[in-house]
């Protein structure tokens, strides 16, 4: 310590211990550092965690941000071969032959074709109707004759189409899909 009064110009202040003490505080403040450093480098190594209960996990990077990472939901869906899938094309227009076009076009697809037949009554949409278990491959063949996924739907008795008995999808021609028929 100085012989200085602690108000004089050049003592140290009171209380402050002089250079040892800002010394030690100075390694002190570095080996905290370092065990914040590895700590930090710890965890922002590890790969995000997800929960199997769908609930997100904040993971804490590197330089201290935290991100949050949401499970991603998966389907897992098995392709069925289209020849395994039996498909019967009914005309719901007055526009001739238009079930049997689209059949020949369906056919060309791989898709086990059943002979063409007409509706009970005229639609006002196309549709394509499955039995249960042909969700999947009502909806290719929905997309594929571009008709919106909403045009899908199961089959019931109220489709408006006899003789539906085996048929794994029923597609009813409408008079959106009669205006665009295949050549």
């Amino acid at each position: 310590m100085s012989n200085l009064p602690p108000d004089v110009e050049g003592a140290p202040p009171a209380g402050h211990g002089g250079p040892q003490v800002a010394f030690g505080k100075a390694i002190a403040l570095v080996v905290v550092a370092v065990v914040l450093g590895i700590i930090l480098l710890q965890v922002g190594s590890r790969s995000p965690q997800i929960s199997a209960t769908g609930t997100t996990t904040p993971t804490t990077t590197a330089s201290g941000s935290t991100t949050t990472t949401k499970p991603v939901a998966t389907t897992t869906t098995t392709t069925v071969p289209h020849s395994s899938v039996s498909v019967l094309v009914a005309n719901g227009t007055t526009t001739p032959n238009a079930a049997g076009d689209f059949t020949k076009e369906l056919q060309g697809q791989g898709w086990n074709m059943q002979p063409a037949a007409d509706t009970t009554t005229p639609v006002s949409a196309s549709a394509v109707y499955y039995a249960p278990g042909q969700q999947a491959a009502a909806a290719t063949i929905a997309a594929g004759l571009g008709l919106k996924p909403t045009a899908v739907q199961p089959l019931t008795t109220s489709v408006p189409v006899s003789g539906t008995t085996g048929s794994d999808v029923v597609v009813v021609i409408g008079p959106d899909l009669a205006a665009n028929l295949p050549s």
